[in-house]
């Protein structure tokens, strides 16, 4: 007899929680094989396609596409063991409850066959809550419900279909027994049912009770909804009557103005920039450059192999200054209150998309020549444009390079990528009169602006950097001295 198992959403990293269906890849009645994509998310970083760890035929889908789901909420039902022949039975209707049609179907020597090789088949596609094998189901303690503590499993599958059920209370000890508290009250010093720090530092800036919110999760799970739902009700609450009314809103006013929800990519951006501004006390500095000699040098590397791009060389750049000022390649603990300067450079680059503004990280750029940083940003810049990056080559950046010239525009004052400590922002180049040797001519000049976190260091060394770099624009054998 096949047996029915739910494949659930798994912990896609990076504190995400929740993701939206973007495209079901299969129908209830197909069959699957090991590790094939079912459905694609999209999560506040990047479009993934989920692998099923099973294979099988599939008895139900879980949610229609672009709905939300939390991690921990089943996707699919899959019947493991059954045989090819009832493929183009639907064995469900897709509403969300998986049938037992085939799985009773399957009887005799032949269905303990397909079962015996199914359970043998394992996933070798690892994603962070599942993988290869088949290990001891970990549970962790999460918060104590009317007395009986809850928990949830680490392991994605979840082994029973997921159905809301009620907590179940306590039998009273005796007659002195209390009540119990009501429910989504927690006791003050249980623990709250929350695994994504975003949602805990989103309840601390607005002031939110984690205690007081309900979790729409599994087993009472908050989620980054549940402490948003907290918000809006806290900021429609009624004004004291001391504290002066809001100015009222017409109903023609309301009509007409057109609401977007800030949530997954542009939601995050949002987060990231407000979290910079509030905690990094940036200082600007800027420069005016002649890229004349550096436009020649690209010129003659393209005509003796493989073009390398303008991006890669200002990247070049950036880690040859960063390597003469390692403070600025730092991050600050504001809780242990340190600057922790950091040995690699992960260099971010930002890239505009048709989801918004993204920032690829090509790791470890200090190791890399301009060909091979030519190739990466090339390679990130395609995935980024195509929905394709994974929420690893997003995360992880400890320094950024900006390229706000593609836009027509000269200068910017940049906001730093929250938690690093630096951004270099780089203008168009375009032709303006100069003095070059005592004479004035058009030469072909370009604004670098530099953005800097004003703990780590000092102007002096902020002003250090952004010379070097405007040095080796001017001049390109100042690079040499580096190689």
């Amino acid at each position: 007899m096949a047996e029915v198992r739910e494949f659930a959403l798994p912990d896609l990293g990076e504190g995400l929680t929740e993701a939206e269906i973007v495209r079901w890849l299969v129908s209830v009645g197909d069959v699957v094989a090991v590790d094939q994509p079912v459905v694609e998310v999209e999560t506040a970083k990047a479009m993934v396609e989920v692998p099923c760890p099973y294979g099988g035929v599939v008895t139900a889908r879980f949610g229609e596409e672009g709905a939300e789901v939390p991690v921990g909420a089943p996707l699919v039902a899959v019947a493991v063991g059954a045989s090819a022949a009832t493929a183009g039975e639907p064995a469900g209707d897709g509403s969300g409850a998986p049938a037992a049609g085939p799985a009773a179907s399957a009887s005799g020597s032949g269905a303990g066959s397909d079962e015996t090789a199914g359970a043998s088949e394992k996933s070798g596609n690892v994603l962070v809550g599942y993988g290869t094998g088949a290990p001891a189901a970990r549970r962790r303690r999460v918060r104590p419900v009317n007395g009986v503590h809850a928990s949830i499993p680490a392991a994605a599958p979840v082994s029973a279909p997921a159905v809301p059920t009620a907590p179940v209370a306590p039998a009273p000890a005796g007659p002195a027994a209390e009540p119990s508290a009501p429910e989504g009250i927690r006791s003050a010093d249980g623990p709250v049912p929350v695994i994504s720090p975003l949602v805990r530092r989103l309840a601390r800036e607005h002031g939110i009770d984690l205690r007081q919110v309900a979790g729409s999760g599994p087993r009472g799970l908050i989620l980054r909804a549940d402490v948003e739902r907290a918000v809006a009700a806290a900021q429609a609450a009624p004004v004291p009557a001391a504290a002066p009314a809001p100015a009222p809103v017409t109903a023609g006013a309301a009509a007409h103005g057109e609401r977007i929800p800030l949530r997954g990519l542009r939601g995050t951006v949002a987060d990231k920039l407000s979290t910079s501004r509030r905690e990094i006390p940036d200082a600007t500095c800027w420069v005016d450059a002649d890229a004349t000699e550096l436009l020649a040098a690209r010129r003659a590397m393209n005509a003796a192999g493989p073009k390398i791009s303008l991006l890669a060389l200002l990247a070049r750049i950036c880690t040859a200054a960063l390597a003469r000022f390692p403070e600025l390649n730092a991050t600050v603990d504001t809780a242990a209150r340190e600057i922790v300067r950091l040995p690699g450079v992960h260099l971010g680059f930002a890239a505009q998309t048709d989801r918004g503004l993204v920032v690829p990280v090509v790791r470890d750029a200090h190791t890399r020549n301009a060909a091979e940083l030519t190739e990466e940003i090339a390679r990130l810049t395609e995935s980024a444009r195509e929905g394709r990056l994974k929420p690893a080559e997003l995360t992880g950046g400890t320094f950024t390079l900006n390229n706000y010239g593609v836009f027509g525009v000269d200068g910017s004052t940049p906001i730093i990528n929250h938690p690093e400590a630096a951004m270099l922002g780089v203008g168009r180049i375009t032709p303006k009169p100069w003095v070059h040797e005592g004479e004035l001519a058009v030469r072909q000049v370009v604004q670098l602006s530099f953005t800097f976190d004003h703990r780590v260091c000092d102007g002096g060394t902020a002003g250090g950097f952004l010379r070097y770099v405007a040095d080796c624009v001017e001049h390109p054998a100042v690079l040499l001295r580096s190689l």
